[in-house]
């Protein structure tokens, strides 16, 4: 039997004060899906349901085929996303939950109640747990029954403070998640030797990717832990 993998999108589609649009990242979606949807039965979630916004910028950004393609061949993957909340209690029914990057997810799911219980479900069901690019942020304060944070003692990687900068969006997230997540794990956030050079840290169960270029490699490492 294919194994299941819950996909988490953002519902948030403003960036910050900033009178623009954000969302989702393309490639961090399209290049994991492309990676697994053949092998594993995806269901793909949401805090609000329905249509998940797709980042605009990331179209004009993302010009290889798998994103091409994805964004012209699977646009019911994010129109038809099913609620977040739908989820809680059902980590038995899936093998991994995975978190897809972009700005979106900085303001609706790091703080998100039920995104931070569903990791704690899934990880302390022995599911795997991953995400890409700003997406591992969603982990800095998730805590385990035992109180203790899920992240803590564990490589970890995501987003870095230099690719903000570069990106001109320091000042525009609430927080930058690679502090955030030096801080939980007790400086073990790792990163690319060159700013969006390609880094998958694995760490157990818990995968983590840190730019679009880790988006592959992240569902190729899914998909191994996955046994697929």
């Amino acid at each position: 039997m294919a194994p299941k993998i819950l996909f988490v999108l953002t519902s948030h589609n403003k960036l910050g004060n900033l009178d623009k649009p954000t969302g989702w990242y393309l490639p961090e979606l399209a290049h994991p899906y492309h990676v697994l949807h053949k092998k594993a039965e995806i269901t793909v979630a949401s805090p609000k349901g329905g249509e998940s916004p797709l980042d605009p910028s990331s179209v004009e950004a993302a010009k290889d085929d798998v994103s091409v393609n994805f964004l012209k061949n699977n646009e019911s993957v994010w129109k038809n996303t099913q609620k977040l909340d739908q989820f809680v209690g059902k980590a038995k029914d899936f093998d991994a939950i995975f978190y897809v990057g972009g700005h979106g997810p900085m303001f609706d799911l790091v703080d998100n109640p039920i995104s931070q219980q569903l990791i704690r479900e899934f990880w302390e069901a022995d599911k795997i747990v991953s995400a890409v690019c700003h997406a591992p942020a969603v982990f800095y304060d998730v805590k385990l029954s035992d109180g203790s944070l899920l992240v803590a003692g564990k490589e970890v990687t995501a987003f870095t403070n230099t690719e903000e900068e570069q990106a001109g969006l320091t000042d525009v997230v609430p927080f930058l998640p690679e502090n955030a997540l030096q801080k939980a794990s007790g400086g073990k956030f790792v990163k690319a030797a060159e700013p969006w050079g390609e880094k998958v840290v694995i760490s157990g169960r818990l995968i983590t990717g840190q730019n679009p270029a880790s988006a592959t490699a992240v569902g190729e490492a899914i998909a191994k832990a996955l046994g697929i």
